[in-house]
């Protein structure tokens, strides 16, 4: 078995110009992320918008240059570097983008452009085998032959989003990381999607990261789960242990405000304060201007990420305090 994805001290800071006439200003997108996905499983990456999810996902798949850090998937070394050898590497990583309209060329159909994957690659054979096996990829998603041959503007939004996962499988990628693929769809046929993708994860065994700001989603899909805020991994672990017993406040914000039957609206935490502005990022924890626990230690010293116990993990500095206090 492969040794599956691997990311060490991942970093990517954006210039945002100058404000007024004042210093440039930087937006630290993602800030020392380490991550470790074993072949075959799907790490889950879960936060608010903004936090630099998308960001992350365009590191691990070579798209977008680090400043800093490296990514290997299956032992070899991922990046931005746009040879002939990184074209040869991009068959094996995929992505699935939130977006299917924007994703798709309105030009074309739905069937040519998942044979259009193995065009580019040059693979599939003849022009009519390459369409015969979109037709079948088409199918095995979910897409009758009845809408193949029509035009992204013309299908529901659930068939756009499994034409963008059908031209993603036809090469048979080795690592898929799905950005937010289902947030734009209905309730049922977000099950629908998910559903169809644990399937077929189960049949190929690729590895994947599936990101999205939804919790529910994420425990569901997932063997293990993320937790990012302003750039960084807040806390990681078992899907039931971050959500059953979440260690850092943001998380536990997170879980809380997941509806509940018979919660009523008063029992929900809300987070308070006005969401940060990542340029402006306070020293030390990046939380601290939101926590209700934050300590004056909060405002200097930025936490890492310590065991909880088992594979469970948090970066915040009431678990080092409290287990100093316990001793």
């Amino acid at each position: 078995m492969t040794s599956g994805l691997r990311a060490e001290g991942l970093t990517k800071t954006f210039n945002t110009g100058r404000q007024w006439f004042g210093e440039r200003r930087e937006l630290k997108a993602v800030d020392g992320v380490d991550l470790n996905v074993p072949a075959g499983t799907t790490l889950g990456l879960a936060g608010e918008s903004g936090c630099g999810k998308s960001t992350l996902a365009r590191l691990l798949l070579g798209l977008t240059a680090a400043d800093s850090g490296l990514v290997t998937f299956a032992g070899q070394t991922i990046g931005a570097r746009q040879d002939a050898a990184w074209r040869h590497q991009r068959r094996a990583l995929q992505l699935v983008q939130q977006d299917p309209l924007a994703a798709l060329d309105r030009r074309m159909s739905a069937d040519r452009q998942v044979a259009e994957a193995l065009e580019v690659h040059r693979l599939g054979g003849s022009h009519r085998q390459r369409m015969d096996s979109a037709h079948a990829m088409l199918d095995a998603m979910g897409v009758s032959s009845a809408h193949a041959g029509k035009y992204p503007h013309e299908l529901s939004g659930g068939q756009r989003q499994r034409v963008v996962i059908a031209r993603a499988l036809i090469l048979e990628p080795q690592l898929l990381v799905c950005d937010e693929p289902v947030s734009a769809l209905d309730v049922s046929i977000q099950a629908q999607v998910i559903n169809l993708l644990k399937d077929t994860q189960a049949q190929r065994g690729f590895t994947c990261v599936f990101i999205s700001h939804d919790l529910r989603i994420v425990r569901h899909v997932s063997d293990k789960v993320a937790v990012m805020y302003l750039g960084r991994i807040v806390e990681y672990g078992e899907p039931d242990d971050v959500l059953k017993t979440p260690q850092h406040p943001y998380t536990q914000a997170l879980v809380a405000a997941l509806p509940h039957a018979g919660k009523r609206r008063s029992q929900r935490f809300v987070l308070q304060g006005e969401p940060p502005n990542p340029v402006d990022r306070k020293p030390g924890c990046a939380f601290h201007p939101r926590c209700p626990h934050a300590m004056p230690r909060c405002a200097v010293d930025e936490p890492a990420l310590a065991s909880t116990g088992n594979a469970h993990m948090a970066a915040c500095h009431l678990l080092t305090t409290s287990n100093t206090t316990a001793k």
